[in-house]
């Protein structure tokens, strides 16, 4: 009888419970998450004192349970920095066995390297304070830079929104002549994965010079590469303000180009960003749900696909500790 007690006891420590926590920022995206996975979403208490700080509380016992906390870093993104940073310590307070933060898109990425004296490195910045508030992994869509992964003391599970884009892209656009366009030089190694997805499409890029001093503000130049009498399809990872899409798009348009459109992964769309997509010659911007639309930015010209089938997949795989690189055939 006690042996039996024990071998119940052990299979209880070993046994895995898969639980899911919504931020606030992006709780539509979450629950599509968990109707993929075919779970719910844990009740929990959020909310702010009057003096701004955040509360959180979980409704269910976390004790043991492999705990995904799904958060999008839309705005105001400093608020939902903080509020993913109190969700992680309550789990762990709690006892859950293993945190993952899920965060589609990571906020300052942008801000990876110095480019001057006396300026942060935010990106790294983020990534230690999710480690100290708790976090054992986390699991990301389309960084900025390849190198962010390298920030965090942890496994980072860097998924790719290329596929999504592309089968939708293929479908659309079947039977047209497509060049891919890298909007900066530093977006070309991108470009090329979308040209060997799309069976070696043409590869052409701007030449461009970018002000340091002066953020979101971009002088678009010349176009390398063959665009004449094709539609030409501009990959990004953030649209933000809209400059470098839609001076790029200018660009290419001047230079003969036959259409324009553009596929990004993360919508960030700030002002004036609505307005001047509304305001180009490019056809269709396709993005991705990682972030939230706004009600203004929801134009006649952008579509948007879902992640959550991507993020649900990679998520069972972190549970199951099967590998979330065989999604993407070895490039995460």
């Amino acid at each position: 009888m006690a042996h039996a007690a024990g071998k119940n006891v052990r299979e209880g420590i070993n046994r895995k419970t898969l639980m899911l926590f919504a931020g606030r920022s992006f709780p539509a995206l979450a629950e599509e998450i968990a109707a993929e996975l075919g779970v719910t979403t844990t009740p929990t208490d959020i909310y702010e004192f009057a003096n701004g700080e955040i509360f959180v509380r979980y409704k269910e016992s976390v004790r043991g349970s492999d705990a995904f906390v799904i958060q999008s870093m839309t705005e105001p993104i400093n608020t939902w920095i903080m509020e993913t940073l109190i969700m992680i310590d309550a789990l762990k307070r709690g006892s859950a066995r293993r945190i993952t933060v899920v965060i589609p898109f990571y906020p300052y990425a942008r801000q990876d390297k110095k480019h001057r004296g006396r300026e942060p490195i935010s990106a790294r910045l983020i990534a230690d304070l999710i480690k100290t508030a708790g976090a054992d992994r986390i699991l990301t869509v389309d960084l900025h830079t390849a190198q962010i992964q390298g920030f965090f003391d942890g496994p980072v599970d860097h998924l790719f929104a290329m596929d999504v884009l592309a089968r939708y892209i293929e479908s659309r656009y079947a039977g047209q002549s497509i060049t891919v366009v890298a909007p900066d030089s530093g977006r070309v190694r991108v470009a090329e994965r979308w040209t060997d997805r799309l069976g070696g499409a043409p590869l052409a890029f701007i030449h461009k010079t970018r002000d340091p001093s002066r953020p979101n503000q971009v002088v678009a130049h010349r176009v390398v590469g063959e665009v004449e009498r094709r539609t030409c399809l501009i990959v990004d990872d953030i649209i933000d303000t809209g400059g470098t899409i839609c001076s790029a798009a200018e660009v290419l348009l001047q230079a003969g180009a036959a259409d324009v459109i553009v596929a990004a992964t993360h919508a960030v769309l700030s002002d004036p960003a609505p307005e001047r997509l509304t305001a180009s010659k490019i056809s269709e911007v396709v993005v991705t749900n990682t972030l939230p639309i706004r009600p203004e930015a929801k134009l006649d010209k952008l579509t948007v696909l879902s992640i959550a089938p991507l993020l649900a997949r990679a998520i069972s795989e972190v549970f199951e500790d099967g590998s979330v690189t065989t999604l993407f055939g070895g490039l995460s």
